[in-house]
């Protein structure tokens, strides 16, 4: 479970305190209305968190092909002036 291991310590103690509150809610409330309510604030929570990983893990990968870019334009540049007479 890659996605464990790549979660940032932040967003994992925000789901823990998350996931204890739910449970706490659980067994104060029991099964009521109020369930749905606490299960829809979990959920939302993690989603988040989900959305934001994403989030990082995309802007990673787009800086990494950026770099990949400026390193090809620096050796096209150097090339460029060798030839040049």
């Amino acid at each position: 479970m890659q996605f464990c291991r790549s979660l940032d310590t932040g967003s994992f103690i925000v789901i823990m305190i998350t996931f204890v509150l739910f449970s706490l809610a659980l067994v104060t409330k029991g099964f009521t209305h109020d369930l749905l309510l606490e299960s829809g604030v979990f959920l939302v929570s993690v989603k988040l968190i989900i959305l934001a990983h994403r989030s990082n893990v995309m802007k990673e990968s787009l800086d990494k092909k950026l770099d990949a870019i400026h390193e090809a334009i620096l050796k096209f540049e150097a090339a460029e002036k060798s030839t040049v007479p």
